[in-house]
Order: C-alpha cells, then structure tokens, then sequence
C-alpha cells in the first residue's frame, strides 16, 4: 500500500466514521506513543526490541495473530519487555474486504494468541457495521502519524520527515516491524527516537487489559 496522504494522517472522513477510536492522546503532555504492526517476525522485532531497551522506552505492538503463533517467544519477549500489544487480527486481513462473520472470526482467532483488549484494523480500513460490532468488545486504537516506513517508493529521509514534521504531543505513532519496513526502520527509528527525545517527548506504552474469557 502506498502511503496516501501527504499529512501521513487517515483522511478526515474515517476519523469522523470511527468517532470513538482512539487517535491521539492528551495533547497537553509532552508524551508520544510509538506503535509497532504486523510483527512479531525474526528478521526485524528482535531488533526492535534491543532499539527499545538501549533507549528504555516502551512501546506498542499490534500482532497479527498468525506470526505470534510462528513465534510465541519473540512475542513472549515482547511482553517480557514490559510493553503492550494488541490484536491485528489472524491473517492481517482489510475489514473492508470481507463479510462480517469471518472478519470476526479471524479477529477472535487471533484472540487465542494475544490477550489483550487493544484492536488496530490492518490499514485503518474496516467497515463501519464491523466498527460498531468491535468497539463493544475493543479499545480501538487508530493513530495521529504513520511513518509510511512500509513504502518501499520513499526514501528513508522522506520516512523521518513524516515523523519530525507532524509528531505533536499525544501522538500515536506507527511504524511496522514487517520485512517490508526493514530496509526504512532500520534506518530511521533509532533517529526518529533520539529526536523526539532532544524536543523533550516522553515515550508511553498505551495501557491494556486481558481480556474477559
């Protein structure tokens, strides 16, 4: 997917359909909350992880269902870690591409795998019948900047821009710890993170529970 918009924020019209979701958090603290989708994988959470340690932030990470299943200790090292996760769904599945029930049905297999009550669609897309079904039963939590790391068409400086140029306190940002990332994360995070700390941000995992069985 291509990164869409030049404000590296969802358009206006989804934030208006999904009221309820989260998008930022409180604007009047100088904390961010750096996300991380699609992991965990061996080629670049591990990595992620040692970024996240030297530099003692936590951080978030919307797991797709399938890869925690592949890799239950790197996944288990996340948690070890002290940060959070959240639900990506099984197969990294577009809501917006499949009928209710077996959207559903993925969201809760990938429940067998990650406990938690957090949920970030893949691609911020979902129907709204399936976003009215969900919150119930999640805290959706969408994001104030993506860094479009994923992209492999922008360069990695344009990648750093995305974040230097529209972080802003209460900012949820996300990055992916995918294979198609790798090539940009690797050489963006540490800089985007050592940044934000010169311009006086704090870092926050965003807080999750279990959830009820």
């Amino acid at each position: 997917m291509k990164c869409f918009d030049p404000r590296v924020r969802l358009p206006s019209f989804l934030t208006s359909l999904f009221k309820e979701a989260v998008w930022r958090f409180d604007a009047n603290k100088p904390v961010v909350y750096l996300t991380f989708d699609d992991g965990p994988i061996p080629e670049v959470t591990p990595w992620v992880l040692r970024i996240l340690k030297d530099e003692n932030i936590s951080a978030t990470f919307f797991c797709v269902g399938e890869n925690v299943m592949k890799y239950p200790e790197i996944y288990q090292q996340i948690l070890d870690d002290g940060h959070s996760v959240g639900n990506h769904t099984y197969n990294h599945w577009q809501g917006i591409r499949k009928n209710n029930p077996d959207f559903f049905d993925n969201i809760e297999k990938a429940s067998e795998f990650i406990d938690s009550d957090l949920f970030r669609p893949p691609h911020g897309w979902m129907k709204r019948s399936q976003y009215q079904h969900l919150k119930k039963q999640f805290r959706i939590i969408m994001w104030d900047v993506i860094s479009c790391d994923y992209d492999a068409g922008i360069q990695p400086e344009r990648v750093l821009r995305n974040i230097t140029d529209f972080v802003r306190p209460g900012s949820i940002l996300t990055f992916h710890d995918s294979i198609k990332a790798k090539q940009n994360l690797e050489k963006v995070l540490l800089s985007a993170i050592r940044w934000m700390k010169e311009q006086g941000y704090h870092f926050e995992a965003i807080p999750y529970n279990k959830r009820q069985k």
